[in-house]
């Protein structure tokens, strides 16, 4: 059966949820789900904006055709070709034959990689920014947000309402339960810690871009957001923009610190453990300690985005940098990470890497601070170390207040 809902008169939302898949991507956890939003336009001409992943086709044609009706379709727009946006991409041109499609000239190209359909005939490719195309009562216009994270992506922005058809930006992890709107959940609560995953891990690395779009789209009136993942924004816009605004500045949130470590048989998790307890009697609040082996990186990274410090702890292994810490220190790297400050924990029983690997992959990145200089654990921490540590703590602690 359809599920659909109008989202502003004429405006239609024929998305879907999928809590079933394990992992975005095939690589990030999803233990909410995800949605997969589309909407549709009901005017003199009519519009379908996006597509969505192939595991919910069955009920995405539905909800177009519910909606539609005996109409045609008219234009389809393609703000962004991801699989998760583009599956059926296909299938709707063939249900539609007569389709105008809309997108930018790299959308074309992708669309010759992915699909066999020649709609060379139909398109209608978007070479100048602020292109419009008049339905009837609404008008929509094109704005070039490359790298977004994708490098044909696009967004439509409708004149009548101030609607932004706003592609994967202002996303997020998480199936919709019923509410499609952020302010009818309780999206702190619910939502932010998935849109902050989200956006990190998926969009993290093109903050410059994030940037540009933000500067670009801040000339329009903007009363609705439609993102093609989770909740969509009518209250409180600027909230989530702040959010967008941080995160792609690479500025924390809030002061804290986040401490992890790598660990074979717990004597570097003792360490970690020690000097966490340090901080908190000091009236550190609000840590998080992670162990890299267990907590899957795009959880790890998330709060990494979140607080100011970080404390990153590993044991040397088979003389390298044990490799699930390396393995998200890279992801760091690729993400473009910076501005934080860190401290470095390291331990080894016959020979020692693994400080220096750390050093130099933070070294490595922007705008990186090292705090208190780093702590080398010979197998297990003695008493006689406890004065390092506590001078370490002390200057985390002091490097909060900077």
């Amino acid at each position: 059966m359809h599920s659909v809902q109008e989202i502003s008169p004429e405006i239609f939302w024929v998305g879907g949820n999928d809590r079933r898949l394990e992992r975005f991507e095939n690589m990030f956890p999803l233990p909410n789900g995800v949605s997969y939003n589309s909407y549709v336009i009901l005017d003199d001409k009519t519009v379908l904006l996006d597509t969505v992943d192939s595991s919910i086709t069955d009920l995405f044609i539905e909800n177009v055709t519910h909606v539609l009706g005996n109409r045609p379709l008219d234009y389809l727009v393609i703000n962004h070709m991801e699989p998760d946006h583009g599956a059926n991409l296909e299938r709707i041109v063939k249900l539609y034959p007569e389709v105008k499609v809309v997108g930018t000239k790299k959308t074309f190209e992708f669309f010759r990689q992915y699909f066999n359909t020649d709609i060379s005939a139909n398109s209608i490719v978007i070479e100048k920014e602020g292109t419009e195309i008049s339905t009837g009562k609404h008008t929509l216009s094109f704005y070039f947000t490359p790298m977004v994270h994708w490098p044909e992506v696009m967004v439509t922005y409708e004149k009548s309402k101030g609607i932004l058809f706003s592609a994967d930006a202002f996303g997020t992890f998480g199936a919709l339960a019923g509410n499609l709107f952020a302010d009818e959940v309780d999206f702190e609560h619910v939502y932010l810690e998935d849109a902050r995953r989200y956006y990190t891990n998926i969009v993290g690395r093109y903050g410059m871009q994030v940037q540009s779009a933000l500067k670009k789209l801040s000339s329009l009136e903007i009363n609705m957001i439609c993102p093609l993942h989770g909740p969509i924004w009518r209250e409180n816009i600027s909230y989530f923009l702040d959010k967008y605004n941080h995160w792609s500045l690479y500025k924390p949130e809030k002061k804290g610190v986040v401490l992890f470590y790598g660990s074979m048989y717990g004597n570097t998790e003792n360490v970690v453990n020690a000097l966490a307890n340090k901080l908190a009697q000091k009236g550190v609040k609000d840590m998080r300690i992670y162990d890299v082996s267990k907590t899957h990186p795009s959880y790890i990274i998330s709060d990494i985005w979140k607080f100011s410090n970080m404390v990153i702890a590993s044991p040397t292994y088979n003389l390298n940098l044990y490799f699930p810490m390396h393995t998200i220190l890279h992801e760091l790297s690729v993400l473009g990470f910076k501005n934080r400050k860190v401290t470095i924990l390291g331990n080894h029983t016959w020979a020692s890497v693994a400080v220096k690997e750390m050093k130099a992959m933070i070294e490595g990145m922007k705008d990186m601070e090292i705090i208190g200089e780093p702590l080398d654990t010979r197998s297990s921490l003695k008493s006689e170390q406890e004065a390092k540590l506590d001078e370490l703590a002390d200057k985390i602690y002091k490097s909060l207040d900077e």
